[in-house]
């Protein structure tokens, strides 16, 4: 059953409950008003008779049948002796059982006989009662006005019951509507839409409900996202190993009777380059990068590796300025192998000239910097992550950037012409003595290319 009718129903049941309980009893109670009210009236028409016949029936007559008119049509009175038998007026000819209580007790004495209600009134001569009159008129007036009253209450009753169920409606369109504003929304989250909408209704069991919702969406929103960014740049972190393989390869097979032993050993050296920058982004997917004293000798020692060739395909230069007593500092070596990569992979792809890696202490950091001769036309964006174009702009550096805060330290571009990109890393004291400052690795002196713009 839907929750609007379960409501409605459950509200009239309780209301109708609640009214019977109330209603009832007040009916009884005004019965038995009504009742006493017609006992109380009848009483007092056989006083007024009572009060016109004393005299005469003290004195031994007995008065005319025009004196115990009530001046009630439906009302009878009678006159009966101290023997019960009927003398004048409306009546049985022998009093029931009132009159021969009235007659022995010399009080009052009503009740109901045979549908009628009837009222015994004594006329008292020295404190004994010497006859009684009898009034009776019929129940059916009494009945008349309790039929009444129970009508308008039952009317009051029907009224009730409506003001409660046009109250339970709107009270089950107030609760029910946002509950199914919920199952929709649930439903649009499970169809992939996590747009938020922050809105409270007043019923705080609904809004924490709609709060909890919104926590979800976000976080899905968020988690997919995450989850979108993580494609996008493991494919633009994988083509350049795939892009070199592919050209050693192709340079292999088509120098043909030639030994392959070198390219296949390279092209070994690149597959193991390629699995390793795999794991290093699923470790950085995954939150489960492990941090450590940084080790710059052996990454810059890669980095000569492996971009010092692809440079010099390029008729262009890699040189190394480090200076001595670099302090060590903390940091993922998965994830600033990454930030070189992005940063070596920029300058070869949209710098010209030679590239410069320098590290340099400035103190509290270590500044790492990955100069070429070119220039930068973006402006404060350049860190923006964008849409990629066909050729994967727009992500690289931007996992760079959150790579490297997620290290606690900052990228920025410290000149745009010539091209300087410089990655800060703080100083963490050292658990050992330091290490000597490493070697830079030998440079191939190579032509330039002319000048171009980045993107």
């Amino acid at each position: 059953m839907p929750v609007r009718k379960r409501i409605v129903l459950l509200t009239v049941a309780a209301s109708t409950v609640a009214i019977l309980l109330f209603v009832l009893p007040l009916a009884v109670v005004a019965m038995r008003f009504y009742t006493r009210i017609e006992f109380a009236e009848l009483e007092s028409r056989a006083h007024t008779v009572v009060d016109r016949i004393s005299d005469t029936v003290r004195d031994g007559g007995v008065p005319p049948p025009r004196q115990l008119h009530v001046g009630d049509d439906d009302t009878g009175a009678a006159l009966y002796g101290p023997d019960s038998v009927r003398l004048v007026g409306d009546g049985p000819p022998m009093g029931e059982w009132l009159v021969d209580d009235t007659i022995h007790s010399g009080e009052v004495h009503e009740g109901d006989v045979d549908g009628d209600l009837v009222v015994a009134v004594p006329i008292i001569e020295d404190g004994e009662a010497v006859a009684v009159v009898r009034a009776a008129t019929s129940s059916g007036d009494a009945a008349s006005r309790i039929a009444t009253r129970w009508v308008e209450m039952f009317g009051l009753a029907v009224v009730a019951l409506i003001a409660t169920w046009a109250f339970a409606r709107y009270q089950a369109r107030r609760l029910a509507d946002p509950v199914e504003e919920l199952a929709r929304d649930a439903e649009r989250l499970g169809d992939g839409d996590f747009s938020v909408e922050e809105r409270t209704v007043g019923i705080p069991e609904v809004d924490e409900v709609r709060t909890a919702l919104n926590a979800t969406a976000s976080r899905l929103d968020a988690l997919i996202a995450r989850e979108r960014a993580f494609s996008a740049e493991a494919s633009h972190q994988l083509r350049t190993p795939l892009t070199g393989l592919q050209l050693r390869l192709e340079a292999a097979l088509r120098t043909p009777g030639s030994d392959h032993t070198a390219a296949i050993r390279a092209s070994l050296a690149e597959v193991d380059r390629l699995e390793r920058t795999i794991a290093d982004l699923l470790a950085l997917a995954r939150g489960t990068r492990q941090r450590g004293v940084l080790d710059l000798d052996a990454l810059l020692l890669e980095v000569g590796q492996v971009w010092g060739p692809r440079l010099g395909s390029q008729s262009r230069t890699l040189s190394f300025a480090v200076e001595p007593s670099i302090p060590p500092t903390e940091a993922s070596t998965a994830a600033i192998r990454q930030v070189f990569t992005v940063l070596l992979s920029n300058a070869v792809e949209h710098g010209v000239g030679g590239v410069t890696v320098g590290v340099r202490d400035i103190g509290e950091a270590v500044a790492i910097d990955v100069a070429d001769e070119g220039r930068v036309t973006h402006g404060p964006d350049l860190f923006e992550r964008r849409e990629p174009d066909s050729d994967g702009h727009g992500i690289g550096l931007a996992l760079a950037r959150r790579l490297v805060e997620a290290e606690s330290g900052r990228l920025q571009l410290t000149s745009a012409d010539p091209t300087r990109l410089t990655v800060f890393l703080p100083i963490v004291t050292p658990a050992v003595d330091d290490a000597a400052p490493p070697a830079p690795p030998p440079v191939a002196e190579v032509p330039d290319e002319a000048p171009a713009s980045r993107p």
